[in-house]
């Protein structure tokens, strides 16, 4: 999308945007507003009237210990946030039968059941990866229903579509598309679309099919990094975005922060920020370049803690659209970022259990945090090398213990499919732990 048309939509849309109240209001849940009152002084932005363009992914809901030792989802922490969220005009709830070990719904319908139905939109997935058959995608669908105690699911995805084979063989030719047509028919799927972790031919398949499905939204991960320096397999998030304008579908957005790494940026770029926004987070900057496109219906947000809700509700309550000039500052940003050897692990833990016990979200999380920090190891010419060379060493062995590191790894890729953001996983562990074997032989020069 060309910047000028991007500031001038933009620009109209923050103008003449629907509201809904971020001032808390009593919720049907007993814990309703139990956080007390987030700071803010506007009101939620809704792009399309109905939806706050903050929304909550479900993935990481918060952690607990269960009673014998194990970790189970923590009910009364997601009751709290769902509560608070609520109060604060948050209402689309994105989850998946197969989040957190298939728990996800579970907790997440608890939750929200405690409130007025009218009050939350039902965003989840047909996530038939291991069984495509027709029963069990229509078993699938009907348990999804049967947790909510609903009789609509307001936003129904097919979920993670990574190419056009895929889609045929767990979709189109297993005749789940008439029941799943003839369900929105009916009202109980109200809005049908798909989520997209592909190459561009697979999303462009799937697109193509609109005139025959009517997709009437479409999630794509899109952050002001992917915006035009996508990476691996990914597509660059301008050509989305403008495919999905041309046909007037609403879009959805997950990762706005690129599994976190916009929240945290290199003290060069955190200074530039900080020096025009200063009492705002990093991460408020991602968070508003999404919710500054018209096309946006929601913006997913997985904030497993309070201090992550309340501060997107200060991003998104009384929001401020970027300007020109802070537009062009992010693409430079992203740019110089893209130069960066980050992995750009999310983090989501499909890789995982690594059959070799290689800690892999660990080993990438450890890396590409040592560039966004400045402690990663540049040359041996660098000031204070020997000092940062001996604490780099000793934090990875500290981050990773070392039977769990990169160098375990033989490259037998049972890993790779299960990345959503298609990252060479093998050879960024052998990257890796190359260039920590030459800081450990003191060889990096070389």
């Amino acid at each position: 999308m060309d910047r000028r048309l991007f500031l001038k939509t933009s620009a109209a849309t923050a103008a003449a945007a629907g509201l809904a109240a971020c001032a808390p209001k009593q919720g049907k849940g007993d814990d309703a507003a139990k956080g007390g009152e987030v700071p803010v002084s506007g009101e939620m932005l809704q792009n399309y009237p109905g939806v706050g363009v903050l929304g909550y992914g479900c993935m990481r809901w918060p952690m607990t210990s269960g009673p014998d030792g194990e970790e189970i989802i923590d009910q009364e922490a997601v009751n709290s946030l769902v509560d608070e969220a609520i109060a604060h005009g948050v209402n689309y709830f994105d989850t998946s039968p197969v989040y957190l070990k298939g728990e996800s719904e579970r907790a997440t319908a608890i939750a929200l059941n405690r409130h007025p139905r009218e009050s939350w939109l039902l965003a989840t997935k047909l996530s038939n990866f291991a069984n495509a058959t027709y029963e069990n995608s229509v078993k699938m669908y009907r348990r999804s229903l049967e947790i909510f105690n609903t009789d609509h699911i307001d936003y129904y995805l097919l979920h993670s579509i990574k190419s056009s084979d895929d889609f045929k063989a767990r979709f189109g030719d297993t005749g789940i598309m008439d029941f799943l047509l003839k369900e929105r028919e009916e009202g109980r799927i109200r809005k049908l679309g798909f989520s997209v972790h592909s190459m561009q031919e697979g999303f462009d398949y799937v697109l193509s099919l609109h005139e025959l499905y009517h997709w009437d939204f479409v999630q794509i991960q899109m952050n002001y990094l992917d915006w035009t320096h996508a990476s691996g397999r990914n597509i660059n998030a301008d050509y989305l975005y403008s495919e999905l304008e041309k046909r007037d579908i609403p879009v959805v957005i997950m990762e706005p922060l690129r599994g976190g790494g916009l929240s945290s940026l290199t003290k060069h770029h955190t200074e530039q920020l900080k020096a025009i926004e200063p009492d705002r987070s990093i991460a408020s900057w991602a968070f508003r370049f999404c919710g500054s496109f018209p096309k946006v219906l929601t913006a997913l947000s997985g904030m497993t803690y309070r201090e992550h809700l309340e501060d997107n509700l200060r991003t998104f309550c009384d929001f401020k659209a970027l300007s020109e000039d802070e537009f062009r500052l992010l693409e430079t940003i992203a740019d110089e970022q893209s130069r960066f050897p980050l992995v750009g692990c999310t983090g989501c833990q499909y890789c995982m259990p690594c059959p070799y016990g290689i800690n892999i979200p660990g080993v990438f999380r450890f890396y590409d945090n040592s560039v966004i920090d400045g402690t990663f190891i540049s040359s041996t010419e660098q000031k204070q090398y020997a000092k940062m060379r001996r604490r780099y060493l000793a934090g990875y062995d500290k981050a990773v213990e070392t039977v769990r590191q990169a160098d375990h790894c033989i490259s037998c890729a049972k890993c790779v499919s299960s990345c959503p953001q298609h990252i060479a996983i093998p050879k960024q562990l052998k990257r890796i732990d190359d260039y920590i074997e030459k800081i450990r032989q003191d060889t990096l020069d070389q």
